[in-house]
């Protein structure tokens, strides 16, 4: 879904923190069968293995050096850091924590990505989606009705659908899996 389910600002990072974080999320949004993480000390540490093998969570980590092993993560790193409202440094540690409350709500409330079929990461994770994509079918069917020279073709205008099954690692041994659903990427 994109979805962030969950920031966390810190001057530095460590596995008691990672654990932290994840005890939030997983309280607010259930556990999941799978957590995909880099290979970061954080998210390799023994407080984290230790709560993920006590709720009988799958680790998944990216390969080393190996960025795109990834992608939803660094699609959301490359949205925050390259767009406009990106200070050159942050002034103190408040300020960097209240930019990422105001990019969060944003990105999962406003941003329309493409990858989800232009859809806000909150519709899709929230189930929204299906009836979002049929309200722009009602209002884009409308619009050609009324102004039919407006639209250059004879078929109807190209509504972009969500996929059925994304992988971050597709599994080897069942090709019809979804973990997209069930996945945190850190």
């Amino acid at each position: 879904s994109r979805y962030i389910v969950g920031v966390h600002v810190h001057a530095h990072e460590s596995g008691v923190l990672a654990r932290e974080l994840m005890e939030q999320i997983f309280a607010v949004h259930g556990i999941p069968q799978v957590v995909h993480a880099d290979r970061g000390t954080s998210m390799t540490s023994k407080s984290v293995a230790a709560l993920l093998a006590d709720l009988e969570v799958t680790r998944s980590h990216s390969r080393p050096r190996v960025s795109n092993d990834n992608p939803y993560s660094e699609s959301v790193f490359k949205t925050l850091k390259y767009g406009p409202g990106f200070p050159d440094r942050f002034g103190s540690l408040s300020q960097a924590r209240e930019f990422m409350i105001i990019f969060t709500e944003w990105y999962n409330h406003e941003h329309r990505h493409t990858g989800i079929g232009l859809h806000t990461p909150a519709d899709v994770h929230f189930g929204l989606a299906a009836g979002k994509a049929a309200e722009r079918r009602q209002v884009l069917d409308a619009a050609r009705a009324r102004h039919p020279h407006r639209f250059g073709t004879t078929t109807a205008p190209k509504i972009l659908d969500l996929s059925d099954t994304v992988y971050i690692n597709r599994p080897a041994d069942d090709s019809e899996a979804t973990v997209e659903d069930d996945t945190i990427a850190a």
